[in-house]
């Protein structure tokens, strides 16, 4: 095994480069994985995902098709005939969850991860200041984590690395311009895809994490 070797699971958004980033500060090799699932700004989300690619200087990528969550639909991110709320982060799940994604991702990683001898996983979930999705947990991760290696070879070992798990979003900001991460490639937004929209859950939470950090988003949004 090469225990040098990690695949990033590289959505194109803020944290997901940023743990890609502490993949590479980490001194692995890194393979990106992207996911085109039907969601909303997918063509958005891709573009990103081959800028900072290209920034990171990543030789090998890999670019995934799962249409099937547009036939299983229930998220706003996903179902063009639910809106995606634009009126704050309230408790509870919200509609913009996508049933069980997170799973299915790391699933497709585990997969390519053991035909590539990788012995590690980045994933940039958050579970302290996120949108309250389940499958952003610490203790999900590492459940996920004890089954792909139970269900893979015996020489296969697996380690899923959660580098932003316990952290705020102005702490990912903070760590983000440390490192030097090209933000202005990042998108965040879930319904629009020329310029942010400010307004929904993940525009919100980008926002007020830059505002806490006491920094300037590089990106642009509608009306501000």
């Amino acid at each position: 095994m090469n225990n040098k070797k990690a695949i990033c699971i590289l959505s194109g958004g803020m944290d997901s480069t940023l743990a890609s980033y502490i993949a590479k500060k980490d001194g692995y090799e890194i393979i990106a994985v992207h996911f085109n699932y039907g969601q909303r700004t997918q063509n958005k989300e891709l573009q990103a995902f081959r800028n900072i690619c290209e920034d990171l200087q990543i030789k090998e990528k890999y670019e995934i098709d799962i249409p099937f969550f547009t036939q299983i639909g229930a998220s706003a991110l996903t179902d063009c005939s639910i809106d995606v709320p634009t009126d704050g982060v309230k408790p509870g799940v919200p509609i913009t969850y996508v049933p069980f994604r997170n799973g299915i991702f790391l699933s497709i990683t585990a997969a390519i991860a053991e035909k590539e001898q990788a012995s590690a996983m980045y994933i940039g979930v958050v579970q302290e200041d996120s949108s309250g999705y389940p499958d952003c947990t610490d203790q999900f991760i590492q459940d996920m984590q004890k089954a792909i290696n139970q269900g893979t070879k015996e020489e296969t070992k697996i380690e899923i690395i959660t580098p932003l798990v316990h952290l705020s979003k102005a702490q990912i900001v903070t760590k983000a311009l440390e490192l030097n991460v090209p933000l202005e490639h990042t998108w965040s937004c879930y319904k629009e895809e020329d310029a942010a929209c400010g307004v929904c859950d993940s525009c919100r939470l980008r926002l007020n994490g830059f505002k806490l950090a006491n920094a300037v988003d590089p990106i642009a949004y509608k009306g501000l």
